[in-house]
């Protein structure tokens, strides 16, 4: 019998869940295959977990796709996984339209061939009216992102359009990659690693983490329920009292 659902807080609602999806390859190797053969079955998880999104109205769900580490990984291996993004892409788009699903990459594109810049580009463009977004997270790195970030507030120093002072976080915020969507309230990490491998460094800063053990293509919709059901038994304090955080809670209720 499974364990029902506790009511999510009335003042820190789910709503956007990021995920590092880590252990393709040692999937494969425990049973004999290849790794892309465990990147084949991790991307059919993918689709698990929009169902569970789904089902608890979470806006938002974000991928560590490939990292901008990732091109260190054995060429065969990296010409595989481009090979099974644009695979998805071009099978998944119909899918994500009927489903209401936006697509949104984020990252870096000028390693990528013209062909899969132009299937991202399309991708993107058919799924445009979708309430819910997957955004996919592409040759990014978190250091990348706030480095990007602040290139363009030092163009605008030196264009005249910004003084240095007038530079706060809500300028640096309004650069970075998704800044129009909410924060991850939420990021989980299969395989059992417990690190954030560069990944939304500016975005997390007050994500609560959920660490499971499993391998990715073993991370199904049961075992996302169990990772919701873990955050809502948590308190968001976001530096504030306990007590705090319980009055405010009263008060939207």
């Amino acid at each position: 019998m499974s364990t029902p659902l506790i009511r999510p807080s009335q003042t820190h609602p789910l709503r956007h869940v990021a995920i590092i999806m880590d252990g393709n390859n040692r999937w494969a190797t425990q049973r004999g295959l290849s790794g892309a053969a465990g990147h084949e079955v991790g991307a059919e998880r993918v689709r698990d977990v929009l169902d569970a999104c789904q089902k608890h109205d979470i806006d938002v769900l974000t991928l560590f796709a490939f990292s901008s580490e990732n091109w260190k990984r054995p060429e065969v291996e990296v010409r595989a996984l481009m090979s099974l993004l644009a695979s998805y892409l071009k099978k998944e788009v119909k899918q994500l339209k009927e489903r209401g699903v936006r697509l949104r990459v984020i990252g870096r594109r000028d390693h990528f061939s013209n062909r899969l810049k132009k299937l991202i580009a399309d991708t993107e463009a058919a799924t445009e009216k979708g309430e819910q977004t997957l955004v996919l997270a592409l040759d990014y790195g978190g250091r990348w992102d706030i480095t990007e970030s602040a290139r363009e507030l030092s163009r605008q120093v030196q264009s005249g359009r910004l003084r240095p002072e007038d530079i706060t976080e809500e300028l640096m915020q309004q650069q970075i990659s998704l800044s129009d969507l909410p924060a991850p309230d939420l990021c989980i990490r299969t395989a059992g690693e417990q690190r954030v491998s560069n990944f939304l460094l500016w975005q997390m800063a007050y994500t609560e983490f959920y660490f499971a053990d499993c391998y990715w293509p073993d991370f199904d919709g049961a075992a996302f329920d169990g990772a919701i059901r873990e955050y809502q038994r948590r308190q968001r304090r976001f530096g504030m009292r306990d007590a705090q955080v319980v009055g405010a809670e009263k008060e939207s209720a």
